[in-house]
Formats: C-alpha cells, structure tokens, sequence
C-alpha cells in the first residue's frame, strides 16, 4: 500500500507539474491535455504510436534501472542502443541467405550482444582500472554515435545508392506489425515481457536480491560474502543488452536500416523514465507508457503551441528535478525519524 501510495503521490505530482508547464509556456492547460489524448489514444494509429514510442524506452528504462539498482549509474544507455544496432545488423549481413526468421533472431541476439559487452567495457573500466562508470559511459555514448557514422558511410554502406546508410533489412525478417497502416510491431509485447522477467527476477530470486543488496548496501554485501564487483559487472552487462536489445527492435520493428539518425536520445531518455517509475520495473511500464503518450501526443499539441512538441523534453527535466526533490525530502524524514529515536 505504501508503494501504491507512492506511485499515485508521483503519478499526482506529474500531472500538476504538467500542467504548470503549459502555463509556463502560454499554452491552454485544458487544450493541451485534450490535444494530447487525441493525438495519442483517440483513435488507432495514435494508440499504435504510442505504443511504438513506449517500447524502446521501456526496454532502456529497464536497461538503467537494473544497473542503478546495483549501484552502477549507467548514463550510457545511448551507446549501447547503437552498438546493440550495429552488431545487429552486422549479424543480419552475416546471415544472408537465411531463412527470415533466423535473420531476425540473429538481429535480436546481436543486439543484446553488442549492447552488454559494450556495457561490459564500463563495468571493467571501473573495476579494474577505477574509472567511474558515470564518466565512462558518458563517453562511450560519444564513441559509439562516431563508430554509428563511420561504419554507415564505409564497411556498413549500402553499395546501391549514395547515402550514407545500411541496406534495408530483408522485409520477411523485420518483427510482425498488426496493422500495416501502422508501425505497432510485436516488439511491443517482447518489452513487456522484458518488464515482467525483469521484475520477478529482481523480486523473487536470488541474484536479484543480490543486486539490490549491492546497491544499497555494499559494506553489508561484502560482510555477507557477496562478491559486489561480479554482480556489478553483471548488472551492467543485463542493463547494456537491455539498451542494446531496444536498438535490434528499433531497427527490425521501424527502421529497418541503419543511418547516421539511427540514434533517437532513447538511451537518454530512458533516465527519467526510469526515475520516474521510482526504479521499479512495473512503475517503469506506467512512465515509459506516459511519456509514449507524451510523445505520440506532442504532434497533435504542436497545432494550438508553437513549439509543443519540444516541451516534452523541457518537462522530462523538469521531472527528473522534481523526482530528485521528492526523494530529498523522503529521505530528511526518515533522517530526522532516526534522530527522534
């Protein structure tokens, strides 16, 4: 009930918050929710592109949560989606001649491949050679976007045409759509299951508990014999084949090819989202889904806002902020309840 009551206090919080940047900004509150919703829910393609915007940050929300609840701040969500999408395509050229189905699966796989050692190299960095994760994979993020530009326009090319670009995937390997007047792909289902897994994982199983014993207490871990820099390490390679898996159903689900623009700020944006579902893998499935509305809604907002569609970035700030502030005060109360007793 307490988490419940959290979630709701949050969830309260946000709209409030909202509304107070349409203000901000001169945009009718009323209006503004109501464009939204109709761009976003009102009728089937906007549901299935809120539903498609959802995905990869729920799976890169996931990605970060995992890594923080160890005590790794992964900020390099964003690399590690394109790495997952250049292994993955690298593994579909690898896999030409393939039956469709076994080139997507090699996409899926490649994917979170690339996305968990690239996390790995953090992981490692910091245990072995004491670099804070925090700085590494800020800059990985950099490497990556490079490697992304420099393999579209040499190795990844495709040879027909001048653009700077991967060839399409085969159209029989790219994840099922239910509609195909919409993008909404089975991807859709595959992130949450992700959530599901990763919340029973978390929950109910040993390593799970591990994980959040290390990052909340990793003096008490080691005093239990718990071996922290291997769950660390381990935490970081599940939260970068998260990432990396939102990258292979990315690209198998709406691009199809990779580009210079393949990278969407998903892995950034996979932060707030994963402050605001509290770090909860199920509260992470409300956010993303929230912001998927955002998103799929901002369009819509943009024809009574100048500029509405970029005011949902300025709010995911502003939540991030307000989140960080909410826990300060939580954790004043509970200082000043250990003080009183």
């Amino acid at each position: 009930m307490k988490s419940a009551g959290r979630f709701a206090l949050y969830g309260v919080g946000f709209f409030v918050l909202l509304a107070l940047v349409f203000v901000a900004f001169g945009a009718p509150v009323g209006l503004s929710f109501q464009r939204i919703a109709e761009g976003a829910l009102a009728t089937e393609a906007g549901q299935a592109r809120t539903l498609v915007k959802m995905t990869p940050l729920l799976l890169t929300g996931l990605g970060v949560l995992i890594a923080w609840r160890a005590g790794m701040f992964n900020i390099g969500g964003e690399g590690q989606f394109v790495m997952g999408g250049l292994l993955a395509m690298t593994f579909a050229i690898l896999a030409k001649g393939a039956p469709a189905g076994f080139v997507t699966v090699m996409v899926l796989v490649g994917s979170a491949v690339g996305g968990g050692l690239y996390a790995y190299l953090a992981a490692w960095l910091q245990i072995r050679r004491g670099v804070q994760v925090v700085i590494s994979t800020i800059l990985l993020n950099f490497i990556a976007l490079q490697c992304l530009d420099g393999l579209v326009r040499g190795p990844l090319r495709d040879p027909v045409g001048g653009l700077p670009q991967s060839a399409a995937l085969p159209e029989a390997a790219m994840l099922t759509r239910f509609n195909r007047q919409t993008d909404l792909h089975i991807g859709v289902f595959l992130a949450l299951l992700m959530a599901v897994i990763v919340w029973i994982w978390l929950s109910y199983r040993r390593g799970g508990y591990q994980t959040r014993l290390v990052g909340a207490n990793p003096r008490a871990a080691r005093a239990a014999l718990i071996p922290t820099e291997r769950i660390q390490a381990r935490a970081m390679m599940i939260s970068g084949a998260l990432c990396g898996l939102a990258g292979g159903v990315e690209l198998a689900g709406i691009s199809g090819r990779l580009d210079a623009g393949f990278d969407q700020q998903w892995g950034f944006l996979a932060i707030p989202v994963a402050l605001l579902g509290m770090l909860h893998p199920l509260g992470v499935v409300g956010s993303s889904l929230v912001f998927g509305v955002l998103f799929a809604g901002s369009q819509n907002m943009a024809r009574v806002t100048p500029g509405g569609d970029r005011l949902i970035f300025v709010i995911q700030g502003v939540a991030v902020l307000a989140y960080l502030a909410l826990q300060a005060i939580d954790q004043r109360k509970r200082w000043l309840q250990t003080e009183a007793v």
